[in-house]
């Protein structure tokens, strides 16, 4: 028998890793764990898979996810805000023994968890952290094009753009805060420059970005872990950098304008003792208010990545767009997830230690579950399949473009 426990399966990225999960059918027992025990039953049951079924845990209790984990052969963890879940969660899973996947986009939280590398080698465990959209798709996409179209991979970036989702949970929010109060690390000319997304360094970095199907978006640097794990493990890497936007953009703006004012009022607090809480409340007390006002009425979203290096001694551009007008970011990333369960499974994601997407996985490995279960889930493209879109950029400036048929 085998078992995949999602936890944090009751919400708007566990319950598609869930669903995810049971439409790869690689799995004879699905346990759908959240703190609201009678949402996660109810998740369990709308699977529709005879193995599945709900369990409430509390991830602030060691006892409790290793109760969880018991029996376990993989966890897929979207508890967030990874910063402070990211850790404690792959420690229990270490623990217990039982492969883990998760949706980790906190840089500071992904930098803790790969030094836990070698205790999870000590216990033969193969965690892959970071298997959403941006980290985890965006990684396997840059993968593919260092590995299969480039000889040198030389510059990557990723920009996204994602809003109009249903509902938006306390711990979306305060990652997004997260992002604007800490250092934004990005990879320029072969060294890491840290900047801040509110300051005059990371502004620098804002640009005016068309994303397919979405629309265009100005795009401020994000926290999160690519640029600085891609350049670990693609060679002749000298420009990683991650940037996003939320929209309506005046419901971004909204945010950085509370965030500002709540340093500016919070004076040399350090940024683990800032009234996170607070402003959260503020947040979401009108956003309801702000996407009505734009028009905003479902969800959309765009991951786009630029990848340009050598090819045959010339210059070549990649940009790859993954688009989605069904289920927003909830699909985006919980998606990943639920392929990493199906990957370890499978066996082919199987080496002990603590390891960013790229370095473990397969890119067409992915892709081709991919294939398998997003037609099923409903949420492909218009042929129903995986929706990426790929445009060439020739060295003489023409560009050609096609579809990654899967």
């Amino acid at each position: 028998m085998t078992r995949a426990v999602v936890l944090g399966g009751a919400g708007g990225i566990g319950s598609v890793a869930a669903r995810t999960i049971a439409a790869t059918g690689d799995f004879d027992e699905i346990v759908v764990a959240d703190v609201r025990a009678e949402e996660a039953a109810r998740g369990a049951a709308a699977l529709g898979h005879p193995g599945a079924w709900g369990v409430g845990v509390d991830a602030t209790s060691p006892a409790s996810l290793a109760g969880v984990l018991d029996g376990a052969d993989v966890a897929v963890s979207c508890i967030g805000p990874f910063y402070r879940f990211g850790v404690p969660v792959l420690t229990a899973a270490i623990d217990a023994g039982v492969a883990y996947v998760d949706v980790c986009d906190d840089l500071d939280a992904t930098e803790a968890q790969l030094e836990l590398d070698q205790r999870a080698r000590d216990r033969g465990v193969c965690a892959v952290v970071g298997l959403g959209n941006s980290p985890g798709l965006a990684n396997l996409l840059v993968r593919f094009a260092a590995d299969e179209l480039l000889d040198t991979c030389r510059s990557v970036d990723i920009m996204h753009v994602h809003g109009g989702e249903a509902e938006e949970g306390p711990a979306v929010i305060q990652h997004r805060i997260h992002a604007m109060v800490h250092d934004v690390p990005v990879f320029v000319d072969g060294r890491v420059e840290r900047v801040r997304l509110l300051e005059e360094s990371g502004q620098r970095f804002v640009e005016e970005t068309e994303f397919r199907d979405v629309g265009t978006f100005p795009v401020y640097p994000y926290p999160h872990p690519e640029t600085v794990t891609l350049p670990r493990h693609i060679p002749g890497l000298t420009r990683a950098t991650n940037r996003g936007v939320v929209f309506p953009l005046a419901y971004f703006t909204y945010t950085m304008d509370v965030v500002r004012r709540g340093l500016a009022e919070a004076g040399d607090v350090p940024a683990d003792q800032l009234p996170v809480d607070e402003w959260t409340d503020e947040i979401l007390a009108v956003r309801d208010r702000l996407l009505a006002e734009a028009g905003v009425s479902g969800p959309k979203g765009c991951l786009k990545i630029v990848v340009g290096g050598e090819q045959g001694g010339e210059h070549h551009r990649y940009v790859f767009s993954v688009s989605s007008d069904r289920e927003g970011a909830g699909a985006g990333t919980g998606v990943p997830a639920g392929i990493g369960a199906a990957l370890v499974a499978r066996g082919l994601v199987v080496e002990p230690g603590v390891h960013p997407p790229e370095a473990v996985v397969r890119p067409l490995d992915a892709l081709a579950i991919a294939g398998q279960v997003v037609p099923e889930l409903g949420i492909g493209g218009p042929g129903g399949g995986v929706p990426v879109h790929v445009a060439h950029v020739l060295p003489d400036g023409t560009e050609e473009s096609f579809d990654l048929g899967f």
